[in-house]
């Protein structure tokens, strides 16, 4: 993998996980979204006034382009394996900017993802 594929993936997998922190605070203030029908209308308006899901949803756009760029240079079986960087990424920006657990279960899970990547990296 040359260095520029590697940067266009790390990118792409930023935005992706961006995009993620994005949505999460654009329904941050609206509580559990029911999956009832009657009140849809009124919960998509509210989601639609924020800033934070136009902003996720510019990320994940922004986003397929760079994968598109990625994935014509690397092999899916390489590229998409480290679409897995982006839980380790939202793992500690959920824990700083949203104040999620970080219990030693997921740091332990995230410690094999990070090998795993190694390993699949350099392969």
């Amino acid at each position: 993998m040359t260095l520029l594929s590697f940067i266009l993936i790390m990118i792409g997998v930023l935005l992706n996980a961006a995009a993620q922190l994005a949505l999460k605070a654009s329904v941050k203030g609206t509580g559990e979204i029911g999956l009832d029908l009657a009140g849809s209308g009124s919960v998509a308006l509210r989601l639609m006034s924020e800033p934070w899901l136009w902003v996720g949803l510019c990320c994940y756009a922004i986003s397929v382009v760079i994968w598109i760029l990625a994935l014509s240079r690397v092999d899916v079986s390489i590229a998409y394996p480290m679409l897995s960087i982006g839980y380790v990424v939202n793992a500690f920006a959920a824990w700083a900017l949203f104040g999620e657990a970080l219990t030693l279960a997921r740091l332990g899970g995230i410690g094999i993802i990070i090998l795993g990547v190694f390993i699949l990296a350099r392969s």
